[in-house]
Protein backbone atom coordinates (compact mmCIF):
# COMPACT_ATOMS: atom_id res chain seq x y z
CA UNK A 1 0.00 0.00 0.00
CA UNK A 2 1.34 3.66 -0.62
CA UNK A 3 1.01 6.62 1.37
CA UNK A 4 0.78 9.47 -0.19
CA UNK A 5 0.80 13.07 0.85
CA UNK A 6 -1.00 15.49 -1.82
CA UNK A 7 -0.66 19.42 -1.28
CA UNK A 8 -2.58 21.95 -3.44
CA UNK A 9 -1.50 25.64 -3.04
CA UNK A 10 -1.69 27.08 -6.44
CA UNK A 11 -4.95 29.66 -6.14
CA UNK A 12 -6.77 30.86 -2.85
CA UNK A 13 -7.08 27.59 -1.35
CA UNK A 14 -4.81 26.14 0.66
CA UNK A 15 -5.32 22.43 0.80
CA UNK A 16 -3.41 19.19 1.57
CA UNK A 17 -4.54 15.55 1.72
CA UNK A 18 -3.76 12.02 2.84
CA UNK A 19 -4.44 8.72 0.45
CA UNK A 20 -3.84 5.02 0.92
CA UNK A 21 -3.45 4.23 -2.74
CA UNK A 22 -6.62 6.13 -4.48
CA UNK A 23 -8.43 5.77 -0.75
CA UNK A 24 -9.00 9.46 1.04
CA UNK A 25 -8.26 8.96 4.65
CA UNK A 26 -7.71 12.67 5.48
CA UNK A 27 -7.62 16.38 4.13
CA UNK A 28 -7.32 19.78 5.21
CA UNK A 29 -8.28 23.14 3.38
CA UNK A 30 -9.31 26.68 3.48
CA UNK A 31 -9.82 29.15 1.16
CA UNK A 32 -9.40 32.32 2.99
CA UNK A 33 -6.80 34.04 0.46
CA UNK A 34 -3.29 33.76 0.53
CA UNK A 35 -2.44 32.04 3.65
CA UNK A 36 -0.34 29.27 2.67
CA UNK A 37 2.17 29.80 4.49
CA UNK A 38 0.84 30.19 7.53
CA UNK A 39 -1.52 27.22 7.01
CA UNK A 40 0.46 24.60 4.97
CA UNK A 41 2.35 23.13 7.56
CA UNK A 42 0.03 23.16 10.29
CA UNK A 43 -2.56 21.34 7.56
CA UNK A 44 0.67 18.52 7.21
CA UNK A 45 0.70 17.93 11.09
CA UNK A 46 -2.92 17.82 11.67
CA UNK A 47 -3.23 15.44 8.60
CA UNK A 48 -0.50 12.85 10.09
CA UNK A 49 -1.83 12.90 14.03
CA UNK A 50 -5.21 12.46 12.67
CA UNK A 51 -4.20 9.43 10.78
CA UNK A 52 -1.51 8.13 13.11
CA UNK A 53 0.94 8.32 10.58
CA UNK A 54 4.65 8.90 10.99
CA UNK A 55 6.53 10.95 8.01
CA UNK A 56 8.63 8.18 7.71
CA UNK A 57 5.66 5.62 6.43
CA UNK A 58 4.99 8.10 3.36
CA UNK A 59 5.74 6.52 -0.07
CA UNK A 60 5.62 9.73 -2.11
CA UNK A 61 4.91 13.34 -2.12
CA UNK A 62 2.44 15.08 -4.57
CA UNK A 63 2.10 19.01 -5.68
CA UNK A 64 -0.18 21.23 -7.75
CA UNK A 65 2.61 22.30 -9.95
CA UNK A 66 0.57 25.09 -11.70
CA UNK A 67 0.25 27.40 -13.30
CA UNK A 68 -1.43 29.80 -10.88
CA UNK A 69 -0.47 31.95 -8.22
CA UNK A 70 3.34 32.44 -8.39
CA UNK A 71 3.71 32.81 -4.51
CA UNK A 72 1.22 29.97 -3.71
CA UNK A 73 2.80 27.64 -5.93
CA UNK A 74 6.30 28.92 -4.71
CA UNK A 75 5.02 27.43 -1.13
CA UNK A 76 3.44 24.16 -2.22
CA UNK A 77 6.71 23.64 -4.23
CA UNK A 78 8.93 24.00 -1.64
CA UNK A 79 7.34 22.53 0.98
CA UNK A 80 6.91 19.48 -1.43
CA UNK A 81 10.39 19.21 -2.28
CA UNK A 82 11.52 19.46 1.26
CA UNK A 83 9.45 16.96 2.52
CA UNK A 84 10.71 14.74 -0.46
CA UNK A 85 14.46 15.11 0.12
CA UNK A 86 14.52 15.17 3.92
CA UNK A 87 12.39 11.55 3.41
CA UNK A 88 14.17 10.23 0.82
CA UNK A 89 10.72 9.63 -1.46
CA UNK A 90 9.79 10.24 -4.52
CA UNK A 91 8.24 13.78 -5.62
CA UNK A 92 5.39 14.22 -8.15
CA UNK A 93 3.97 16.60 -9.73
CA UNK A 94 0.19 17.60 -11.06
CA UNK A 95 -1.09 19.95 -13.32
CA UNK A 96 -3.12 21.73 -11.54
CA UNK A 97 -5.89 22.45 -14.87
CA UNK A 98 -6.16 18.53 -14.51
CA UNK A 99 -6.55 18.63 -10.70
CA UNK A 100 -9.50 20.90 -11.76
CA UNK A 101 -11.15 18.27 -14.45
CA UNK A 102 -10.78 15.30 -11.83
CA UNK A 103 -12.99 17.41 -9.34
CA UNK A 104 -15.38 18.58 -12.36
CA UNK A 105 -15.26 14.47 -13.30
CA UNK A 106 -16.33 13.59 -9.78
CA UNK A 107 -19.20 16.02 -9.28
CA UNK A 108 -20.53 14.90 -13.48
CA UNK A 109 -19.25 11.61 -14.12
CA UNK A 110 -21.50 11.50 -17.74
CA UNK A 111 -20.09 14.73 -18.59
CA UNK A 112 -17.97 14.93 -21.83
CA UNK A 113 -14.72 17.13 -21.95
CA UNK A 114 -13.58 19.20 -18.82
CA UNK A 115 -12.55 23.23 -19.77
CA UNK A 116 -11.02 24.31 -16.39
CA UNK A 117 -9.83 27.71 -16.54
CA UNK A 118 -7.76 29.59 -13.46
CA UNK A 119 -8.48 33.89 -13.22
CA UNK A 120 -5.05 35.03 -14.50
CA UNK A 121 -6.22 38.78 -13.97
CA UNK A 122 -7.00 41.49 -16.82
CA UNK A 123 -9.25 39.47 -19.19
CA UNK A 124 -6.83 36.16 -18.88
CA UNK A 125 -7.24 32.66 -17.87
CA UNK A 126 -4.92 30.08 -17.79
CA UNK A 127 -7.25 26.55 -19.38
CA UNK A 128 -6.99 23.43 -21.57
CA UNK A 129 -9.30 20.91 -22.89
CA UNK A 130 -9.24 17.23 -21.19
CA UNK A 131 -11.22 13.99 -22.14
CA UNK A 132 -13.57 12.44 -19.75
CA UNK A 133 -10.18 10.41 -19.09
CA UNK A 134 -8.85 13.66 -17.98
CA UNK A 135 -6.20 13.53 -20.59
CA UNK A 136 -5.35 16.72 -22.30
CA UNK A 137 -6.77 17.58 -25.34
CA UNK A 138 -4.41 20.89 -26.08
CA UNK A 139 -1.50 22.50 -24.66
CA UNK A 140 -2.00 24.48 -21.41
CA UNK A 141 -2.13 28.08 -22.18
CA UNK A 142 -2.47 32.00 -21.03
CA UNK A 143 -5.72 33.09 -22.79
CA UNK A 144 -6.75 36.48 -23.69
CA UNK A 145 -10.67 36.26 -23.68
CA UNK A 146 -12.25 37.47 -26.70
CA UNK A 147 -14.68 36.86 -29.70
CA UNK A 148 -11.63 35.40 -32.12
CA UNK A 149 -10.08 33.02 -28.80
CA UNK A 150 -13.29 31.70 -27.76
CA UNK A 151 -13.92 30.54 -31.49
CA UNK A 152 -11.36 28.03 -30.87
CA UNK A 153 -13.64 25.97 -28.47
CA UNK A 154 -16.35 25.76 -31.07
CA UNK A 155 -13.99 23.02 -32.55
CA UNK A 156 -15.10 20.62 -29.75
CA UNK A 157 -18.91 19.51 -28.70
CA UNK A 158 -19.92 18.97 -24.92
CA UNK A 159 -17.58 21.71 -23.23
CA UNK A 160 -17.91 22.15 -19.59
CA UNK A 161 -16.12 25.33 -18.44
CA UNK A 162 -15.37 25.58 -14.29
CA UNK A 163 -13.02 27.18 -12.27
CA UNK A 164 -12.39 30.77 -10.99
CA UNK A 165 -11.79 32.03 -14.16
CA UNK A 166 -14.66 30.90 -15.76
CA UNK A 167 -17.55 33.88 -14.14
CA UNK A 168 -15.76 36.61 -16.84
CA UNK A 169 -15.61 34.58 -19.72
CA UNK A 170 -19.50 33.36 -19.23
CA UNK A 171 -20.87 36.18 -21.49
CA UNK A 172 -18.34 35.35 -24.45
CA UNK A 173 -18.52 31.16 -24.19
CA UNK A 174 -22.31 31.25 -23.82
CA UNK A 175 -22.04 31.68 -27.75
CA UNK A 176 -21.12 28.25 -27.80
CA UNK A 177 -23.44 26.00 -28.84
CA UNK A 178 -22.81 23.23 -26.49
CA UNK A 179 -21.47 24.77 -23.71
CA UNK A 180 -22.28 24.06 -20.33
CA UNK A 181 -21.11 25.52 -16.48
CA UNK A 182 -19.98 23.84 -13.67
CA UNK A 183 -20.02 26.02 -10.40
CA UNK A 184 -18.11 25.59 -7.54
CA UNK A 185 -14.95 24.15 -8.63
CA UNK A 186 -11.40 24.57 -7.18
CA UNK A 187 -8.11 23.16 -7.01
CA UNK A 188 -7.82 20.79 -4.46
CA UNK A 189 -5.86 18.16 -2.89
CA UNK A 190 -8.73 16.01 -2.36
CA UNK A 191 -8.90 15.18 -5.62
CA UNK A 192 -5.51 14.86 -6.10
CA UNK A 193 -5.26 10.90 -5.31
CA UNK A 194 -6.22 8.93 -8.60
CA UNK A 195 -3.78 10.86 -10.42
CA UNK A 196 -0.92 11.13 -7.89
CA UNK A 197 -1.54 7.12 -7.80
CA UNK A 198 -1.15 6.23 -11.41
CA UNK A 199 2.12 8.63 -11.43
CA UNK A 200 3.41 6.83 -8.01
CA UNK A 201 2.71 3.12 -10.33
CA UNK A 202 4.33 4.24 -13.14
CA UNK A 203 6.98 5.76 -11.55
CA UNK A 204 6.21 8.83 -13.16
CA UNK A 205 8.88 11.55 -10.52
CA UNK A 206 9.90 14.89 -10.36
CA UNK A 207 13.78 15.50 -10.51
CA UNK A 208 13.52 16.73 -6.65
CA UNK A 209 16.63 19.53 -6.85
CA UNK A 210 15.88 21.14 -10.21
CA UNK A 211 11.75 20.45 -10.33
CA UNK A 212 9.74 23.87 -10.12
CA UNK A 213 6.68 25.34 -10.37
CA UNK A 214 4.94 25.88 -14.00
CA UNK A 215 4.29 29.21 -13.80
CA UNK A 216 3.49 29.82 -18.03
CA UNK A 217 3.97 33.50 -17.35
CA UNK A 218 6.35 35.22 -15.79
CA UNK A 219 6.12 37.27 -12.35
CA UNK A 220 4.75 40.62 -12.28
CA UNK A 221 4.85 42.58 -9.52
CA UNK A 222 1.98 45.38 -8.73
CA UNK A 223 2.26 48.85 -8.95
CA UNK A 224 2.37 50.21 -5.56
CA UNK A 225 -0.53 52.40 -4.22
CA UNK A 226 -0.27 56.03 -4.67
CA UNK A 227 1.19 57.42 -1.29
CA UNK A 228 2.89 53.88 -0.14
Amino acid sequence: MSLILCLETATTVCSAALFADQKLLAFRELNDGFTHAENLHLFIKGILEETATNPNQLSAIAVSKGPGSYTGLRIGVSTAKGLAYALSIPLIGLETLQIMSAAAAQANPTAGLFSPMIDARRMEVYTAIYDNHLQPLTPITALILDEQSIGAFSQHSDLNFFGDGMPKAKDLLSSLKSASFIPDIQPSARFMGGLAYLKFQSATFEDTAYFEPYYLKEFQAGKAKMGS
